[in-house]
Protein backbone atom coordinates (compact mmCIF):
# COMPACT_ATOMS: atom_id res chain seq x y z
CA UNK A 1 0.00 0.00 0.00
CA UNK A 2 1.43 3.54 -1.19
CA UNK A 3 1.23 5.97 2.07
CA UNK A 4 2.76 8.69 0.53
CA UNK A 5 4.41 9.96 -3.07
CA UNK A 6 6.77 12.81 -3.82
CA UNK A 7 7.38 14.44 -7.13
CA UNK A 8 9.87 16.94 -7.65
CA UNK A 9 10.92 18.51 -10.92
CA UNK A 10 8.87 16.07 -13.40
CA UNK A 11 7.14 17.16 -16.34
CA UNK A 12 4.80 20.21 -14.94
CA UNK A 13 5.32 18.86 -11.36
CA UNK A 14 7.31 21.33 -9.46
CA UNK A 15 7.22 19.91 -6.36
CA UNK A 16 4.37 17.91 -4.74
CA UNK A 17 3.67 15.22 -1.91
CA UNK A 18 0.48 13.43 -1.23
CA UNK A 19 -0.21 11.11 1.46
CA UNK A 20 -2.51 8.32 0.63
CA UNK A 21 -4.56 5.81 2.92
CA UNK A 22 -6.52 2.21 2.68
CA UNK A 23 -9.89 2.17 1.47
CA UNK A 24 -10.89 3.54 -2.20
CA UNK A 25 -9.34 7.27 -3.23
CA UNK A 26 -10.65 9.10 -6.39
CA UNK A 27 -8.41 11.09 -8.25
CA UNK A 28 -10.25 13.72 -10.55
CA UNK A 29 -9.47 16.44 -12.96
CA UNK A 30 -10.01 18.34 -15.98
CA UNK A 31 -8.35 16.93 -18.94
CA UNK A 32 -4.76 18.10 -19.41
CA UNK A 33 -4.42 18.66 -16.02
CA UNK A 34 -1.61 16.39 -15.04
CA UNK A 35 -3.21 13.02 -14.18
CA UNK A 36 -1.63 11.29 -16.39
CA UNK A 37 1.50 12.92 -15.35
CA UNK A 38 1.00 11.47 -11.92
CA UNK A 39 0.85 7.86 -13.61
CA UNK A 40 4.31 9.02 -15.44
CA UNK A 41 6.01 9.50 -12.85
CA UNK A 42 4.61 6.35 -10.88
CA UNK A 43 5.30 4.47 -13.75
CA UNK A 44 9.20 5.82 -13.52
CA UNK A 45 8.80 4.43 -9.72
CA UNK A 46 8.06 1.05 -10.65
CA UNK A 47 10.90 0.52 -13.18
CA UNK A 48 10.07 2.46 -16.61
CA UNK A 49 12.66 3.38 -18.26
CA UNK A 50 13.91 7.23 -17.55
CA UNK A 51 13.54 10.08 -20.61
CA UNK A 52 15.17 13.36 -20.04
CA UNK A 53 12.80 14.98 -21.62
CA UNK A 54 10.26 14.39 -19.06
CA UNK A 55 12.32 16.32 -16.63
CA UNK A 56 10.80 20.17 -16.19
CA UNK A 57 14.25 21.35 -15.70
CA UNK A 58 16.80 19.57 -17.22
CA UNK A 59 19.44 21.38 -14.86
CA UNK A 60 18.03 20.00 -12.05
CA UNK A 61 17.95 16.22 -10.62
CA UNK A 62 14.53 14.75 -10.88
CA UNK A 63 13.17 12.76 -7.90
CA UNK A 64 10.13 10.14 -7.12
CA UNK A 65 9.76 8.71 -4.25
CA UNK A 66 7.19 6.68 -2.73
CA UNK A 67 6.72 5.00 0.72
CA UNK A 68 4.90 1.68 0.76
CA UNK A 69 3.45 -0.13 4.20
CA UNK A 70 4.44 -4.28 2.78
CA UNK A 71 4.00 -5.91 5.73
CA UNK A 72 1.54 -8.99 5.79
CA UNK A 73 2.08 -9.00 1.74
CA UNK A 74 4.31 -11.99 2.21
CA UNK A 75 7.22 -9.87 0.04
CA UNK A 76 9.53 -11.63 1.76
CA UNK A 77 10.63 -13.82 -0.42
CA UNK A 78 10.79 -11.20 -3.51
CA UNK A 79 13.05 -9.23 -1.68
CA UNK A 80 15.49 -12.30 -0.59
CA UNK A 81 15.31 -12.86 -4.85
CA UNK A 82 16.40 -9.56 -5.61
CA UNK A 83 19.55 -9.38 -3.15
CA UNK A 84 17.83 -6.58 -1.26
CA UNK A 85 16.76 -6.30 2.75
CA UNK A 86 13.01 -6.26 3.77
CA UNK A 87 11.49 -3.91 5.53
CA UNK A 88 7.83 -3.76 6.00
CA UNK A 89 7.72 -0.14 5.30
CA UNK A 90 9.76 0.45 2.33
CA UNK A 91 11.30 3.44 0.76
CA UNK A 92 11.45 3.28 -3.32
CA UNK A 93 12.94 6.05 -4.67
CA UNK A 94 13.66 7.02 -8.38
CA UNK A 95 16.09 9.95 -9.68
CA UNK A 96 16.96 11.30 -12.98
CA UNK A 97 20.65 13.28 -13.08
CA UNK A 98 20.63 16.37 -15.52
CA UNK A 99 23.22 14.36 -17.61
CA UNK A 100 20.23 11.99 -17.93
CA UNK A 101 21.60 9.50 -15.92
CA UNK A 102 19.09 7.75 -14.06
CA UNK A 103 19.62 5.79 -10.77
CA UNK A 104 17.07 3.74 -8.43
CA UNK A 105 17.12 2.60 -4.38
CA UNK A 106 14.95 0.29 -2.28
CA UNK A 107 15.54 1.22 0.99
CA UNK A 108 18.63 3.52 0.35
CA UNK A 109 20.25 0.85 -1.75
CA UNK A 110 21.20 1.01 -4.92
CA UNK A 111 19.26 -1.20 -7.22
CA UNK A 112 19.34 -2.45 -10.91
CA UNK A 113 16.41 -1.50 -13.24
CA UNK A 114 15.23 -4.99 -13.77
CA UNK A 115 15.30 -5.48 -9.40
CA UNK A 116 12.95 -2.48 -9.75
CA UNK A 117 10.75 -3.52 -12.24
CA UNK A 118 10.81 -7.26 -10.45
CA UNK A 119 9.63 -5.19 -7.11
CA UNK A 120 7.66 -2.86 -8.94
CA UNK A 121 4.82 -5.13 -10.59
CA UNK A 122 4.31 -6.42 -7.22
CA UNK A 123 3.50 -3.52 -5.29
CA UNK A 124 1.20 -1.33 -7.71
CA UNK A 125 -1.07 -2.74 -10.46
CA UNK A 126 -1.53 -0.31 -12.87
CA UNK A 127 -4.54 -0.73 -15.51
CA UNK A 128 -5.89 1.85 -18.07
CA UNK A 129 -9.16 1.36 -20.71
CA UNK A 130 -5.96 1.61 -23.08
CA UNK A 131 -4.52 -1.75 -21.19
CA UNK A 132 -6.51 -4.24 -21.11
CA UNK A 133 -4.66 -6.84 -23.60
CA UNK A 134 -3.79 -8.75 -20.52
CA UNK A 135 -6.73 -10.43 -20.08
CA UNK A 136 -5.77 -12.21 -23.69
CA UNK A 137 -2.69 -12.88 -21.32
CA UNK A 138 -3.02 -17.03 -20.84
CA UNK A 139 -0.40 -16.64 -18.07
CA UNK A 140 -2.77 -14.33 -16.79
CA UNK A 141 -5.92 -16.13 -17.24
CA UNK A 142 -4.28 -19.18 -15.32
CA UNK A 143 -2.90 -16.82 -12.87
CA UNK A 144 -7.23 -16.15 -11.80
CA UNK A 145 -7.81 -19.67 -12.23
CA UNK A 146 -5.14 -20.79 -9.67
CA UNK A 147 -6.50 -18.03 -7.28
CA UNK A 148 -10.09 -19.62 -7.64
CA UNK A 149 -8.46 -22.61 -7.24
CA UNK A 150 -5.82 -22.59 -4.17
CA UNK A 151 -3.02 -23.43 -6.58
CA UNK A 152 -0.45 -21.64 -4.74
CA UNK A 153 1.59 -23.68 -2.97
CA UNK A 154 1.06 -26.91 -5.72
CA UNK A 155 2.29 -24.35 -8.34
CA UNK A 156 5.18 -23.68 -6.49
CA UNK A 157 6.07 -26.73 -6.16
CA UNK A 158 5.67 -27.77 -9.62
CA UNK A 159 7.79 -24.95 -10.50
CA UNK A 160 10.76 -25.77 -8.07
CA UNK A 161 10.20 -30.02 -9.98
CA UNK A 162 10.46 -28.15 -13.18
CA UNK A 163 13.23 -26.13 -13.00
CA UNK A 164 15.16 -29.13 -11.29
CA UNK A 165 13.97 -31.24 -14.28
CA UNK A 166 15.48 -28.09 -16.68
CA UNK A 167 18.86 -28.28 -14.60
CA UNK A 168 19.11 -31.79 -15.08
CA UNK A 169 18.37 -31.57 -18.55
CA UNK A 170 21.19 -29.33 -19.37
CA UNK A 171 23.29 -31.18 -17.48
CA UNK A 172 22.50 -34.45 -19.04
CA UNK A 173 23.01 -32.28 -22.33
CA UNK A 174 26.24 -30.69 -21.61
CA UNK A 175 27.53 -34.33 -20.35
CA UNK A 176 26.76 -36.05 -23.44
CA UNK A 177 28.54 -33.39 -26.08
CA UNK A 178 31.07 -33.80 -23.85
CA UNK A 179 31.15 -37.53 -23.67
CA UNK A 180 31.40 -37.23 -27.40
CA UNK A 181 34.29 -34.82 -27.58
CA UNK A 182 36.18 -37.26 -24.86
CA UNK A 183 35.26 -40.62 -26.66
CA UNK A 184 37.27 -38.51 -30.33
CA UNK A 185 40.07 -38.50 -27.66
CA UNK A 186 39.98 -41.18 -25.84
CA UNK A 187 42.06 -43.48 -28.13
CA UNK A 188 44.41 -41.20 -28.72
CA UNK A 189 45.22 -40.13 -24.68
CA UNK A 190 45.42 -44.22 -24.04
CA UNK A 191 47.99 -44.38 -26.85
CA UNK A 192 49.83 -41.23 -25.51
CA UNK A 193 49.43 -42.79 -21.69
CA UNK A 194 50.60 -46.33 -22.01
CA UNK A 195 53.37 -44.73 -23.95
CA UNK A 196 54.28 -42.75 -20.96
CA UNK A 197 53.61 -46.01 -18.45
CA UNK A 198 55.36 -48.32 -20.72
CA UNK A 199 58.56 -45.84 -20.51
CA UNK A 200 58.39 -47.09 -16.82
CA UNK A 201 59.34 -43.42 -16.32
CA UNK A 202 59.66 -43.55 -12.34
CA UNK A 203 62.13 -45.51 -11.96
CA UNK A 204 64.72 -43.63 -13.97
CA UNK A 205 67.33 -40.95 -12.92
CA UNK A 206 67.99 -39.62 -15.92
CA UNK A 207 71.20 -37.85 -14.76
CA UNK A 208 72.57 -41.06 -13.28
CA UNK A 209 71.39 -42.13 -17.03
CA UNK A 210 73.18 -40.34 -18.95
CA UNK A 211 76.66 -40.79 -16.98
CA UNK A 212 76.65 -44.48 -17.49
CA UNK A 213 76.01 -43.72 -21.06
CA UNK A 214 78.75 -41.23 -20.74
CA UNK A 215 80.95 -44.08 -19.31
CA UNK A 216 80.42 -46.93 -21.42
CA UNK A 217 80.83 -44.54 -24.50
CA UNK A 218 84.32 -44.10 -23.46
CA UNK A 219 85.58 -46.73 -21.96
CA UNK A 220 88.91 -47.18 -23.89
CA UNK A 221 89.51 -43.39 -23.18
CA UNK A 222 88.92 -43.99 -19.46
CA UNK A 223 90.97 -46.91 -19.10
CA UNK A 224 93.94 -45.58 -21.45
CA UNK A 225 93.96 -42.63 -18.96
CA UNK A 226 93.42 -44.49 -15.72
CA UNK A 227 96.28 -46.37 -16.31
CA UNK A 228 98.05 -43.24 -16.91
CA UNK A 229 97.66 -42.15 -13.70
CA UNK A 230 98.50 -45.25 -12.17
CA UNK A 231 101.51 -45.58 -13.60
CA UNK A 232 102.65 -42.11 -12.61
CA UNK A 233 101.68 -42.30 -8.83
CA UNK A 234 102.82 -45.68 -8.53
CA UNK A 235 106.07 -46.35 -10.92
CA UNK A 236 108.24 -48.20 -8.10
CA UNK A 237 111.42 -45.85 -9.17
CA UNK A 238 109.85 -42.84 -10.41
CA UNK A 239 106.54 -42.76 -9.60
CA UNK A 240 104.95 -39.42 -7.80
CA UNK A 241 104.59 -41.36 -4.43
CA UNK A 242 108.06 -42.86 -4.17
CA UNK A 243 109.55 -39.72 -5.32
CA UNK A 244 107.31 -38.02 -2.06
CA UNK A 245 108.43 -40.57 0.32
CA UNK A 246 112.19 -40.13 -1.12
CA UNK A 247 111.40 -36.50 0.20
CA UNK A 248 109.94 -37.32 3.12
CA UNK A 249 112.95 -39.14 4.58
CA UNK A 250 115.47 -36.65 3.56
CA UNK A 251 113.24 -34.10 6.05
CA UNK A 252 112.89 -36.46 8.19
CA UNK A 253 116.88 -35.76 9.57
CA UNK A 254 116.14 -31.99 9.85
CA UNK A 255 112.62 -31.72 11.51
CA UNK A 256 113.64 -31.77 15.25
CA UNK A 257 115.58 -28.84 14.04
CA UNK A 258 112.55 -26.18 14.07
CA UNK A 259 108.85 -25.96 14.09
CA UNK A 260 109.37 -24.87 10.92
CA UNK A 261 111.09 -28.30 8.97
CA UNK A 262 108.91 -30.23 10.92
CA UNK A 263 105.66 -28.47 9.19
CA UNK A 264 107.19 -29.17 6.08
CA UNK A 265 107.47 -33.05 6.82
CA UNK A 266 103.78 -32.89 7.96
CA UNK A 267 102.52 -31.20 4.93
CA UNK A 268 104.54 -33.89 2.86
CA UNK A 269 103.32 -37.04 5.01
CA UNK A 270 99.84 -35.83 4.11
CA UNK A 271 100.62 -35.48 0.64
CA UNK A 272 101.33 -39.13 0.49
CA UNK A 273 98.84 -40.39 2.70
CA UNK A 274 96.09 -38.53 0.02
CA UNK A 275 98.26 -40.05 -2.72
CA UNK A 276 98.14 -42.94 -1.52
CA UNK A 277 94.49 -43.00 -0.90
CA UNK A 278 93.66 -41.71 -4.43
CA UNK A 279 96.02 -44.70 -6.01
CA UNK A 280 94.03 -46.82 -4.36
CA UNK A 281 90.95 -45.48 -6.13
CA UNK A 282 91.59 -45.32 -8.93
CA UNK A 283 92.73 -48.77 -9.24
CA UNK A 284 89.12 -49.45 -7.68
CA UNK A 285 87.66 -47.31 -10.51
CA UNK A 286 89.91 -49.41 -13.12
CA UNK A 287 88.64 -52.45 -11.60
CA UNK A 288 85.20 -52.02 -11.79
CA UNK A 289 85.32 -51.13 -16.09
CA UNK A 290 84.32 -53.73 -18.40
CA UNK A 291 83.40 -52.86 -21.46
CA UNK A 292 79.66 -53.59 -22.39
CA UNK A 293 78.41 -53.03 -25.16
CA UNK A 294 75.17 -54.89 -24.95
CA UNK A 295 74.32 -52.33 -21.95
CA UNK A 296 75.44 -49.58 -23.80
CA UNK A 297 72.87 -49.86 -26.21
CA UNK A 298 70.06 -50.61 -24.00
CA UNK A 299 71.31 -46.86 -21.75
CA UNK A 300 71.34 -45.19 -25.08
CA UNK A 301 67.70 -46.72 -26.77
CA UNK A 302 66.29 -45.74 -22.79
CA UNK A 303 67.67 -41.89 -23.00
CA UNK A 304 66.55 -41.80 -26.86
CA UNK A 305 63.05 -43.12 -25.41
CA UNK A 306 63.22 -39.98 -22.76
CA UNK A 307 64.62 -37.34 -24.53
CA UNK A 308 61.89 -38.26 -27.73
CA UNK A 309 59.05 -37.94 -25.11
CA UNK A 310 60.16 -34.87 -23.71
CA UNK A 311 60.02 -33.04 -27.10
CA UNK A 312 56.91 -34.35 -27.60
CA UNK A 313 54.87 -33.60 -24.48
CA UNK A 314 57.59 -30.33 -24.11
CA UNK A 315 58.23 -31.17 -21.00
CA UNK A 316 61.74 -29.95 -18.77
CA UNK A 317 62.05 -33.19 -17.05
CA UNK A 318 61.14 -36.66 -15.68
CA UNK A 319 58.75 -34.73 -13.02
CA UNK A 320 57.10 -33.37 -15.59
CA UNK A 321 56.32 -36.06 -17.82
CA UNK A 322 54.85 -37.91 -14.74
CA UNK A 323 52.49 -35.17 -14.17
CA UNK A 324 51.60 -35.52 -18.01
CA UNK A 325 51.02 -39.67 -17.14
CA UNK A 326 48.66 -38.30 -14.26
CA UNK A 327 46.41 -36.32 -16.31
CA UNK A 328 46.45 -38.65 -19.35
CA UNK A 329 45.61 -41.17 -17.04
CA UNK A 330 42.68 -38.87 -15.17
CA UNK A 331 41.19 -38.19 -18.57
CA UNK A 332 41.00 -41.62 -19.49
CA UNK A 333 39.32 -42.46 -16.31
CA UNK A 334 36.68 -39.03 -16.32
CA UNK A 335 35.48 -40.53 -20.06
CA UNK A 336 34.79 -44.11 -18.46
CA UNK A 337 33.00 -42.45 -15.50
CA UNK A 338 30.60 -40.73 -17.70
CA UNK A 339 28.69 -43.83 -18.94
CA UNK A 340 27.85 -44.23 -15.26
CA UNK A 341 27.37 -39.78 -14.71
CA UNK A 342 25.04 -40.06 -17.50
CA UNK A 343 22.83 -42.91 -16.77
CA UNK A 344 22.22 -41.66 -13.17
CA UNK A 345 21.45 -38.20 -14.66
CA UNK A 346 18.68 -40.58 -17.03
CA UNK A 347 17.24 -41.77 -13.81
CA UNK A 348 17.53 -38.83 -11.64
CA UNK A 349 15.35 -36.97 -15.10
CA UNK A 350 12.80 -39.76 -15.24
CA UNK A 351 12.39 -38.90 -11.45
CA UNK A 352 11.97 -35.33 -11.93
CA UNK A 353 9.61 -35.49 -14.90
CA UNK A 354 7.35 -38.18 -13.16
CA UNK A 355 7.03 -35.54 -9.65
CA UNK A 356 6.64 -32.52 -11.83
CA UNK A 357 3.82 -33.85 -14.31
CA UNK A 358 2.05 -35.28 -10.92
CA UNK A 359 1.87 -31.46 -9.88
CA UNK A 360 0.72 -30.76 -12.98
CA UNK A 361 -1.74 -32.81 -13.00
CA UNK A 362 -3.04 -32.06 -9.73
CA UNK A 363 -2.88 -27.68 -10.97
CA UNK A 364 -4.90 -29.09 -14.17
CA UNK A 365 -7.51 -31.23 -11.88
CA UNK A 366 -7.64 -28.20 -9.85
CA UNK A 367 -8.35 -25.64 -12.24
CA UNK A 368 -11.17 -28.07 -13.99
CA UNK A 369 -13.10 -27.21 -10.53
CA UNK A 370 -12.34 -23.96 -10.13
CA UNK A 371 -13.31 -23.10 -13.82
CA UNK A 372 -17.43 -23.32 -13.81
CA UNK A 373 -17.20 -21.34 -10.22
CA UNK A 374 -14.97 -18.01 -12.12
CA UNK A 375 -17.28 -18.37 -14.91
CA UNK A 376 -20.16 -18.00 -12.59
CA UNK A 377 -19.11 -15.21 -10.91
CA UNK A 378 -17.63 -13.26 -14.00
CA UNK A 379 -21.21 -13.76 -15.64
CA UNK A 380 -22.69 -12.34 -12.83
CA UNK A 381 -20.86 -9.26 -12.20
CA UNK A 382 -20.63 -8.69 -15.67
CA UNK A 383 -24.57 -8.52 -15.61
CA UNK A 384 -25.02 -6.55 -13.29
CA UNK A 385 -22.63 -3.90 -15.36
CA UNK A 386 -24.74 -3.90 -18.24
CA UNK A 387 -23.60 -6.93 -20.57
CA UNK A 388 -26.60 -9.64 -19.62
CA UNK A 389 -26.01 -12.08 -21.95
CA UNK A 390 -21.74 -12.13 -21.56
CA UNK A 391 -20.79 -15.90 -21.92
CA UNK A 392 -17.62 -17.60 -21.25
CA UNK A 393 -15.91 -20.76 -22.17
CA UNK A 394 -13.16 -21.93 -21.34
CA UNK A 395 -10.75 -24.54 -22.74
CA UNK A 396 -8.38 -26.22 -20.86
CA UNK A 397 -6.25 -29.54 -21.87
CA UNK A 398 -3.12 -30.83 -20.80
CA UNK A 399 0.09 -30.92 -23.04
CA UNK A 400 3.33 -32.81 -22.81
CA UNK A 401 5.33 -29.78 -22.66
CA UNK A 402 6.57 -28.37 -18.80
CA UNK A 403 5.33 -24.82 -19.05
CA UNK A 404 5.88 -22.01 -16.39
CA UNK A 405 2.50 -22.69 -15.21
CA UNK A 406 2.10 -26.15 -15.42
CA UNK A 407 1.49 -28.81 -18.29
CA UNK A 408 -1.79 -26.44 -19.54
CA UNK A 409 -2.79 -24.74 -22.34
CA UNK A 410 -5.69 -22.05 -22.16
CA UNK A 411 -8.12 -20.51 -24.46
CA UNK A 412 -10.90 -18.27 -23.54
CA UNK A 413 -13.54 -17.33 -25.54
CA UNK A 414 -16.27 -14.91 -25.18
CA UNK A 415 -19.48 -13.72 -26.54
CA UNK A 416 -21.16 -10.82 -25.19
CA UNK A 417 -24.45 -11.49 -27.30
CA UNK A 418 -26.94 -14.22 -27.61
CA UNK A 419 -26.67 -16.07 -31.19
CA UNK A 420 -23.24 -15.02 -31.83
CA UNK A 421 -20.48 -17.95 -31.53
CA UNK A 422 -17.47 -17.56 -29.38
CA UNK A 423 -14.29 -16.35 -30.08
CA UNK A 424 -11.36 -15.73 -28.57
CA UNK A 425 -11.32 -12.64 -25.77
CA UNK A 426 -9.11 -9.82 -27.62
CA UNK A 427 -11.31 -10.22 -31.00
CA UNK A 428 -14.52 -10.37 -30.40
CA UNK A 429 -14.68 -8.18 -27.19
CA UNK A 430 -14.70 -4.18 -27.20
CA UNK A 431 -12.86 -1.68 -25.13
CA UNK A 432 -16.03 -0.98 -22.75
CA UNK A 433 -16.57 -4.60 -22.54
CA UNK A 434 -12.40 -5.70 -21.97
CA UNK A 435 -12.96 -2.79 -19.47
CA UNK A 436 -15.45 -4.17 -17.52
CA UNK A 437 -14.30 -7.63 -17.69
CA UNK A 438 -10.72 -6.34 -16.62
CA UNK A 439 -13.02 -4.61 -13.38
CA UNK A 440 -15.34 -7.73 -13.09
CA UNK A 441 -11.63 -10.11 -12.93
CA UNK A 442 -10.09 -7.83 -10.06
CA UNK A 443 -13.17 -7.78 -8.44
CA UNK A 444 -12.76 -11.67 -7.98
CA UNK A 445 -9.44 -12.05 -7.27
CA UNK A 446 -9.99 -9.39 -4.52
CA UNK A 447 -11.45 -11.82 -2.52
CA UNK A 448 -9.65 -14.72 -3.28
CA UNK A 449 -6.04 -13.35 -3.49
CA UNK A 450 -3.83 -10.27 -1.60
CA UNK A 451 -3.46 -7.50 -4.48
CA UNK A 452 -1.17 -5.01 -4.18
CA UNK A 453 -2.40 -1.17 -4.70
CA UNK A 454 -4.48 -1.46 -7.82
CA UNK A 455 -4.70 2.01 -9.64
CA UNK A 456 -7.84 2.16 -12.57
CA UNK A 457 -7.36 4.80 -14.99
CA UNK A 458 -10.21 5.84 -16.86
CA UNK A 459 -10.99 2.34 -17.05
CA UNK A 460 -15.10 3.23 -16.76
CA UNK A 461 -14.48 5.45 -19.80
CA UNK A 462 -17.63 5.07 -21.72
CA UNK A 463 -20.19 3.72 -19.13
CA UNK A 464 -22.84 5.72 -17.57
CA UNK A 465 -25.75 5.74 -15.32
CA UNK A 466 -26.48 3.08 -13.45
CA UNK A 467 -23.68 0.89 -14.88
CA UNK A 468 -21.22 3.84 -13.44
CA UNK A 469 -23.35 3.46 -9.54
CA UNK A 470 -22.46 -0.85 -10.18
CA UNK A 471 -18.89 -0.05 -11.40
CA UNK A 472 -18.90 2.38 -8.12
CA UNK A 473 -20.12 -0.36 -5.98
CA UNK A 474 -17.90 -2.80 -6.94
CA UNK A 475 -14.42 -0.74 -6.17
CA UNK A 476 -15.97 -0.10 -3.29
CA UNK A 477 -16.53 -3.67 -2.03
CA UNK A 478 -13.21 -4.07 -3.53
CA UNK A 479 -11.21 -1.15 -1.48
CA UNK A 480 -12.54 -2.71 1.83
CA UNK A 481 -9.90 -5.43 1.67
CA UNK A 482 -7.12 -3.66 -0.09
CA UNK A 483 -6.10 0.31 -1.01
CA UNK A 484 -7.08 1.05 -4.95
CA UNK A 485 -7.07 4.19 -6.69
CA UNK A 486 -9.79 5.61 -9.31
CA UNK A 487 -8.75 8.41 -11.68
CA UNK A 488 -12.52 9.32 -12.76
CA UNK A 489 -14.54 11.06 -15.21
CA UNK A 490 -17.71 9.83 -13.62
CA UNK A 491 -19.39 11.61 -10.59
CA UNK A 492 -21.19 7.67 -9.47
CA UNK A 493 -17.62 6.57 -8.56
CA UNK A 494 -16.09 10.03 -7.17
CA UNK A 495 -18.33 9.79 -4.82
CA UNK A 496 -17.84 6.32 -3.73
CA UNK A 497 -14.32 6.78 -2.58
CA UNK A 498 -13.10 7.42 0.89
CA UNK A 499 -11.21 10.16 0.16
CA UNK A 500 -10.74 12.40 -3.10
CA UNK A 501 -7.71 14.12 -4.36
CA UNK A 502 -7.79 16.97 -7.04
CA UNK A 503 -5.38 17.36 -9.95
CA UNK A 504 -5.00 21.08 -11.21
CA UNK A 505 -3.13 23.29 -13.24
CA UNK A 506 -2.18 26.96 -11.52
CA UNK A 507 -0.31 29.46 -13.47
CA UNK A 508 2.89 31.26 -11.38
CA UNK A 509 4.97 33.55 -12.64
CA UNK A 510 3.87 32.83 -16.03
CA UNK A 511 5.22 29.17 -15.69
CA UNK A 512 2.04 26.52 -15.36
CA UNK A 513 2.40 23.95 -12.57
CA UNK A 514 0.61 20.81 -11.71
CA UNK A 515 -0.79 20.96 -8.53
CA UNK A 516 -2.59 18.37 -6.00
CA UNK A 517 -5.00 18.84 -3.38
CA UNK A 518 -7.38 16.98 -0.96
CA UNK A 519 -10.90 18.13 -0.57
CA UNK A 520 -12.70 18.61 2.02
CA UNK A 521 -16.78 17.63 2.29
CA UNK A 522 -17.41 20.79 0.62
CA UNK A 523 -15.25 20.86 -1.98
CA UNK A 524 -16.24 17.38 -2.88
CA UNK A 525 -19.81 18.60 -3.69
CA UNK A 526 -18.54 21.38 -5.61
CA UNK A 527 -16.18 18.94 -7.65
CA UNK A 528 -18.53 16.39 -8.15
CA UNK A 529 -21.44 18.86 -8.91
CA UNK A 530 -19.15 20.27 -11.78
CA UNK A 531 -18.34 16.62 -13.32
CA UNK A 532 -22.56 16.74 -13.33
CA UNK A 533 -23.08 19.82 -14.75
CA UNK A 534 -19.67 21.19 -16.08
CA UNK A 535 -18.16 24.56 -14.73
CA UNK A 536 -21.92 26.15 -14.50
CA UNK A 537 -22.91 25.05 -11.29
CA UNK A 538 -26.55 24.76 -10.87
CA UNK A 539 -28.28 23.99 -7.44
CA UNK A 540 -29.30 20.68 -9.13
CA UNK A 541 -26.53 19.57 -9.82
CA UNK A 542 -25.10 20.61 -6.08
CA UNK A 543 -28.09 18.57 -5.03
CA UNK A 544 -26.93 15.91 -7.05
CA UNK A 545 -23.33 15.94 -5.62
CA UNK A 546 -25.01 15.81 -2.38
CA UNK A 547 -27.57 13.03 -3.02
CA UNK A 548 -24.51 11.12 -4.45
CA UNK A 549 -22.09 11.66 -1.61
CA UNK A 550 -24.75 10.55 0.69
Amino acid sequence: MITNLAIKNYALIDDIRVDFSSGLTIITGETGAGKSILLGALSLLLGKRADLSSVKDPSKKCVIEADFAIAGYDFEAIFTENDLDYDPNTIVRREILPSGKSRAFVNDTPVTLSQLQALGVRLVDVHSQHETLVLSSESFQLEVIDALAGNDSVLERYRDQRNNVIKITEQLKQLEEQKETANRELDYNTFLFNELKEAALDGIDLQELEQQYETLNNIEVIQESLANAIGFFGEENSGTINTAKQARMALSRIQEFSAEFEEHWERINSSIIELEDLLESLHDSAMKLDADPQKLHEINDKLQLVYKLQQKHTAADISELLEIQLQLEGKINATIDMDERIDSLKQQLIEGTEKATSSAEILHENRILAIPLLKEKLERILKELGLPNARFQFEIAMQDTFRTHGMDTLELLFTANKGLNFGPLKKVASGGELSRIMLAVKAVLAKYKQLPTIIFDEIDSGVSGEIANKMAVIMGEMSKSMQLMSITHLPQIAAKGDRHVMVYKEDIDDVTVTRLKELDNDERIVEIAKMIGGKNITEAAIANAKELLN
